[in-house]
């Protein structure tokens, strides 16, 4: 991967790391499954009057709208208003892990004996940062490991949707999942749809920042990246999400810094830097 792509990557890794405490402050004021419609109608108003698909396109645009839409962020957005943002973030990151291992077997790209090392110390560096903050409940912890799966599945079949623009695939999949989403926030949140009403700053900030920043611009560069480069070569700069998580919530909003959490940040790092190598041996194709 050239300099210029790794920086790219590193600039989306930022907004979304950002964007876990930016939504954690959203969902106070407006609730999750409705804000996440709210995110999507509004990627989809900007973006798909600019975009078209093919009707071979469209089975992979609709599969990535429930995946990607409904599954990985309605979930995530759920889960945030019951835990606590650091957490979230480092929990979510076993999509990374989930994604390699999940191209080994279906696409069959093959995994070095260097970076299936770093794989297994940077599930050990979440761990560590998972014992830091407080754990989330049982029914929190189930939606974080579900929109994370959804997250490793979409970067799949992305990968598999030939001929789609990264903005065309962002916008079309945003307008199927919005009555996806609103479905369920009716029969999860009905009772709540008046916060809207009494949202202040930080829930249409957090609408506006999350459908711009982090859809349109950071995930149109994920999966333009995606596109020409591996999974294995992309998805696992994700695993730093975690870390700037932590710092961005020390400097913006005051979280203390926690030995654990750092220790287990750090080995992370480390575990992504190996992953990151160029195997000089890679293992025997699976399945």
């Amino acid at each position: 991967m050239p300099l210029r792509d790794k920086f790219l990557v590193l600039a989306v890794i930022c907004v979304w790391a950002l964007n876990m405490i930016v939504i954690k402050l959203g969902v106070a004021e407006i609730p999750a499954v409705l804000m996440t419609a709210l995110r999507f109608t509004l990627v989809s108003a900007l973006v798909v009057p600019f975009t078209r698909i093919t009707a071979s396109q469209l089975p992979g645009v609709l599969l990535v709208s429930f995946t990607f839409g409904s599954l990985h962020f309605g979930l995530l957005f759920a889960a945030l208003e019951r835990a606590e943002a650091g957490t979230s973030a480092v929990i979510i990151q076993l999509g990374a892990p989930i994604a390699t291992v999940l191209a080994c077997l279906w696409l069959r790209e093959r995994l070095g004996r260097v970076r299936l090392l770093g794989l297994v110390i940077s599930v050990a560096g979440i761990a560590v940062l998972a014992a830091g903050p407080t754990m989330p409940p049982p029914m929190a912890l189930a939606l974080l490991l579900a929109s994370a799966t959804g997250w490793a599945v979409t970067n799949l079949i992305v990968k598999q949707v030939a001929g789609i623009s990264p903005m065309a695939m962002m916008g079309w999949s945003s307008l199927f999942s919005v009555p996806q989403l609103l479905l369920a926030s009716w029969l999860l949140e009905s009772d709540r749809w008046g916060m809207v009403a009494t949202a202040g700053w930080n829930g249409w900030f957090s609408v506006v920042y999350s459908a711009i920043g982090s859809s349109i611009m950071a995930y149109g560069i994920w999966y333009w990246l995606l596109q020409r480069h591996s999974v294995n070569a992309v998805v696992p700069y994700s695993m730093l999400n975690p870390l700037l998580t932590v710092l961005f919530g020390i400097v913006l909003i005051g979280d203390d810094p926690s030995p654990v959490k750092l220790i287990g940040a750090l080995v992370m790092v480390a575990g992504v830097a190996l992953i990151l190598r160029k195997p000089a041996t890679t293992l025997p194709d699976t399945a």
